[in-house]
């Protein structure tokens, strides 16, 4: 059997150059200047040749589109309309959110660019929301004893 340490190639580390050997006087304080670099550090360098494309004045720039109308006010709507409609099936108060769906549904129908058929759906469940949102109101209200206290006889 052969010894594997007299196989193995054995490293040489060689001398540093002499642009980058360290000068005798070596510094006592770490990063002092040693003045061991003689090479110049490298400058910009001048362009002598133009370089970019050319400019053509002959270029006629076409106009910026104004942007358009902008959509959206309809599922907005009809967002606001199943949001009311979910919180008028637990509590009463569900109204406001009805209110403010019918609100955006009647505007988005005004919009010559919003979906029609979106915003008649807000509206039918906004209205169906409020209405729903009403019976329970009415319901607590009965339930308070509430409706009582007004007088049914205003006639005589």
């Amino acid at each position: 059997m052969s010894d594997p340490a007299a196989e193995k190639p054995q490293l040489r580390v060689e001398p540093p150059s002499s642009d980058v050997e360290s000068s005798a006087a070596s510094s006592t304080l770490p990063g002092q200047h040693r003045g061991g670099f003689s090479r110049l550090p490298t400058g910009p360098v001048d362009v002598t040749v133009p370089t970019g494309p050319t400019v053509d004045t002959d270029a006629v720039w076409a106009p910026i589109q104004p942007a358009g109308p902008q959509r959206g006010l309809a599922a907005w709507a009809l967002a606001f309309a199943v949001m009311g409609l979910a919180a008028s099936l637990f509590v009463g108060w569900g109204f406001p959110i009805g209110l403010v769906a019918v609100i955006s549904g009647i505007l988005a129908l005004r919009r010559p660019t919003e979906s029609r058929s979106v915003a008649i759906w807000a509206i039918v469940l906004a209205v169906l929301s409020i209405l729903y949102s009403a019976g329970w109101l009415w319901f607590a209200a009965t339930q308070a004893n509430l409706l009582s206290a007004i007088p049914t006889n205003f006639l005589g």
